[in-house]
């Protein structure tokens, strides 16, 4: 213990621990964060006297914006209960999730120690690694949910969390610690919306009106630091707060780890958390960066400001999907990109790209008559996982529509962001909409035809009116735009690629490419003489394609772990456009009124 922050420890020699008027007011846990306890964190929580009806101590099954089954009660690996003597009582596992006190009126303290999940091998559901738990030689992360359990009934029950760590580490949350190094959560709902990380981090510090903005970094060659960082990213939140009008949070928390694995984002009310591939930090990268950032930034309107009883009251022991996952991920993901156009971040035609791409992943990589309103029901099950991707791409697209529909229908005075900020007025943190009838509600406050466009869009999956909706404010859709320009290609056209780590591996295969010996499944060492990693694959891929039709190149691929070198032709073909949005130049008076509305803040 001689690094551990031993803040709550000798009080005069004897072991601090709150009284019991503190006791009933909160349910104090503390974790002993040890990097030399091989990924394992000892928790001991104190409780005041308990009822028969605290009989069960449980571990999530889920947690919220997860959409995934977790089970973390798998990671236990010891549990403990004790009385006021530190004498054991029996307990028993009771489920995968749930352990019961055999005596709960004499239990004062539970004990248990609990394994991290990213080096804790599970043969399913293995935990998002950014909602996950880690602990290493040099930082910690911890998500609420990978830690903490409750008693049953005691969901709502206020926390004190305690937490020892090396003493030259820095810690970055979204809680406020008091003067004994408490840090307080006003329900278990609340820990798990507050995630820890911990460690060698850098911090920097900006304000949003009266908000505070707070990032810390832990980088593990030091390639990325939070000043700047935070520095890059100051013109996207300072367009969030334009977009938003006024921040609905007093203090936000951006957690980086940056890695050797890029794996994705977990919002939170009042924080993000990310866990990236580590590299130098570019005008490129920051921007790929920012843009995931503003996604997560937006959830603080929904879900914090705008959900439904489902997530206010939380269900940790059966995961339960809300029919409304299309307004807390898909609405956020327009609103992200909506912000960045409006603020000046990308151009329009940039911003038209990244709609193209989002029709095509709805297109070409999920089932098109799967509703949106299914998918949330369903984001649970494994079925619905399989198309959760979607949620992203089509519920972005539909929130776009739904946008141009309302600018429409209130002849450009009133679009989706006037009305989610009317919605967050009506709401907020505390009062949840009603998960049956907000479609109704939502239709009400605006027009009677959106009733229809919930119904057909989201409730059912009719295919999206681009072309129509669209059209109105002078951009041309087109699912297919021949455009008579050749093209060099690797074969009749490109492979795709699967990311493993920093590994390429060809996953669609053209046959001009099968011919020359290549196979789907084959990871791509190198083109030519140059190393691809999925860094530079980009750039090694334009390079080639600069060459001239006919031309011969060389792959080395590896197979089964060995490696063989193939000989390719490039090809000629005419450039077709799948997807494309264009600008028109004719847009009538009507169209182009009605764009000048669409393109700004109202």
């Amino acid at each position: 213990m001689n690094a551990l922050r031993i803040a709550s420890l000798l009080l005069g020699g004897l072991l601090a621990t709150p009284t019991l008027a503190q006791a009933q007011k909160a349910l104090t846990y503390t974790v002993d964060i040890d990097p030399k306890t091989e990924d394992l964190f000892q928790v001991q929580l104190q409780v005041p006297k308990l009822g028969k009806a605290q009989n069960i101590f449980q571990f999530a099954a889920t947690a919220p914006g997860t959409y995934q089954v977790m089970d973390i009660g798998r990671f236990v690996r010891k549990f403990e209960a004790f009385d006021d003597k530190n004498k054991p009582l029996e307990v028993k596992q009771v489920s995968v999730n749930q352990w019961q006190l055999q005596q709960p009126e004499k239990t004062r303290a539970i004990r248990y120690t609990i394994a991290e999940t990213w080096d804790t091998p599970v043969t399913e559901h293995r935990v998002y690694r950014m909602c996950g738990t880690s602990l290493e030689a040099d930082h910690a992360l911890l998500n609420g949910q990978g830690i903490f359990g409750y008693l049953q009934g005691w969901q709502g029950k206020p926390l004190r969390i305690k937490l020892n760590y090396p003493a030259d580490w820095k810690v970055g949350t979204p809680l406020t610690a008091d003067a004994q190094g408490y840090y307080a959560a006003k329900s278990y709902d609340h820990a798990v919306d507050s995630p820890f990380l911990l460690g060698r981090l850098t911090e920097a510090k900006t304000k949003l009106g009266d908000s505070e903005v707070a990032l810390y970094c832990y980088s593990k060659t030091d390639q990325v630091k939070a000043e700047p960082l935070l520095g890059y990213m100051q013109q996207m939140l300072t367009a969030a707060q334009a977009f938003l009008v006024q921040l609905p949070v007093k203090r936000y928390t951006f957690l980086y780890h940056f890695d050797d694995q890029s794996n994705g984002a977990w919002e939170h009310s009042y924080s993000s958390e990310y866990v990236l591939r580590e590299a130098p930090l570019t005008p490129e990268s920051a921007s790929q960066i920012t843009s995931i950032a503003a996604h997560e930034f937006f959830h603080v309107v929904t879900p914090l400001n705008i959900h439904s009883e489902i997530i206010e009251q939380f269900n940790f022991v059966q995961p339960t999907g809300s029919e409304h996952l299309w307004l807390y991920e898909g609405t956020t993901e327009w609103a992200a990109g909506m912000m960045k156009l409006r603020g000046g971040l990308v151009p329009l035609e940039e911003y038209l790209r990244e709609m193209s791409g989002k029709v095509a992943y709805d297109r070409t990589q999920t089932d098109t008559t799967y509703s949106l309103s299914k998918l949330g029901l369903n984001s649970f099950s494994d079925e619905g996982q399989r198309q959760y991707g979607n949620i992203y791409q089509r519920g972005a697209l539909t929130a776009a529509l739904l946008d141009l529909r309302l600018l429409e229908l209130s002849g450009g005075k009133r679009g989706l962001r006037e009305v989610m900020n009317e919605l967050t007025r009506r709401y907020g943190p505390d009062k949840p909409f009603n998960e049956k009838t907000f479609f109704a509600d939502f239709t009400k406050l605006t027009y009677p035809e959106i009733g229809d466009f919930f119904a057909r869009y989201v409730q059912q999956a009719e295919p999206l009116p681009l072309q129509d909706y669209y059209a109105k404010v002078g951009i041309r859709y087109s699912p297919v735009l021949h455009t008579g320009r050749p093209i060099t290609v690797l074969g009749a056209t490109d492979p795709s690629f699967r990311f493993t780590g920093n590994s390429v591996s060809l996953e669609a295969v053209p046959a001009a490419l099968q011919a020359c010996g290549a196979a789907p499944g084959d990871q791509l060492v190198a083109v030519g003489t140059t190393a691809v990693t999925p860094a530079n694959l980009k750039q090694v891929l334009t390079e080639l394609k600069a060459r001239k039709p006919g031309e011969e190149y060389e792959l080395t691929l590896r197979r089964e772990g060995s490696e063989k070198k193939v000989r390719c032709r490039l090809s000629e073909q005419e450039a077709v456009l799948r997807y494309h949005f264009a600008v028109l130049p004719d847009a009538t008076p009507a169209q182009l009124a009605l764009r000048q509305a669409w393109l700004k803040n109202l």
